[in-house]
């Protein structure tokens, strides 16, 4: 009963996913060639630029923009993003921000970090970065936590008074993330990981891929995206199963005694 409501709830998640997958059948940009990171960043979700968890993309841009950029993350995964933005030397207070969503196009909540900071007048860069909750292999329908898939980066300047409207800034975004491991283990997996395309791709036959014109995501994790249903839960659970044998056994030698007790004549 518990797999079948998992096996359920997971396909009321992936039917979510197609609409937007479906709408996003054109490619995003791709990362550079030979593993570098991107040098600029896209306009829309549609356009992100994507890149590798470990590698620092950088763009180019003007204070109003919005800048986008994906990157995949994986099952029991807590993704740190930082993006540092460079500003010109004379420019009024701006604010910047950073966002983070999934691959449902959810905006996901930071747990810590400077999600947004003014950059006072004269003052030549501004950090932001933000901690997401940990990745999680199966959730309820309802529920906004984080999937596996790719997740959206996007970093804009808000309230941006008129005069500092086209002036130009250059950035930086890196995406960092801890292995949480069998901590943030769950009983289900996703049948596919959120990334653009898949939606589209899993439902036609190889022969009409093409006609389809979906374009899956060009990156995923290093070792590939996980199953969801391993993780070193399972060894901790054995070792406490055997742990669990042995004490039982010696709680029974030390309570059993020698054996039976001597037998009485009777009357003795």
């Amino acid at each position: 009963m518990r797999f079948t409501r998992a096996l359920t709830a997971a396909v009321v998640l992936l039917g979510l996913a197609a609409a937007p997958a479906a709408a996003d059948s054109s490619p995003s940009t791709s990362p550079a060639q030979d593993g570098d990171a991107p040098t600029a960043a896209g306009t829309s979700f549609r356009t992100a630029a994507e890149f590798e968890q470990g590698q620092a993309a950088t763009a180019n841009g003007a204070a109003g923009d919005y800048l986008y950029w994906s990157f995949p993350a994986d099952a029991g995964q807590r993704p740190t993003v930082k993006a540092t933005v460079k500003l010109p030397e004379t420019h009024a207070a701006q604010t910047w921000r950073v966002d983070v969503y999934d691959g449902l196009r959810r905006r996901q909540a930071c747990q810590w970090g400077a999600q947004a900071r003014t950059a006072d007048a004269g003052t030549s860069s501004v950090e932001l970065a933000c901690v997401l909750r940990t990745v999680r292999a199966w959730t309820e329908p309802w529920a906004n936590d984080p999937l596996p898939g790719t997740y959206y980066v996007r970093l804009t300047a808000v309230n941006v008074p008129a005069s500092d409207l086209g002036v130009p800034v250059s950035a930086e975004v890196r995406v960092d993330s801890k292995d949480i491991g069998g901590a943030a283990a769950v009983d289900g997996s996703l049948a596919d990981p959120l990334v653009p395309g898949i939606a589209v791709t899993s439902g036609a036959d190889e022969g009409d891929e093409e006609d389809r014109g979906a374009v899956l995501s060009a990156i995923e994790p290093e070792d590939g995206w996980s199953s969801g249903w391993w993780s070193d839960r399972w060894v901790w659970s054995g070792i406490g199963a055997v742990l669990a044998a042995l004490a039982g056994i010696g709680g029974y030698a030390l309570t059993r005694g020698s054996g039976r007790p001597p037998r009485v004549p009777p009357g003795a």
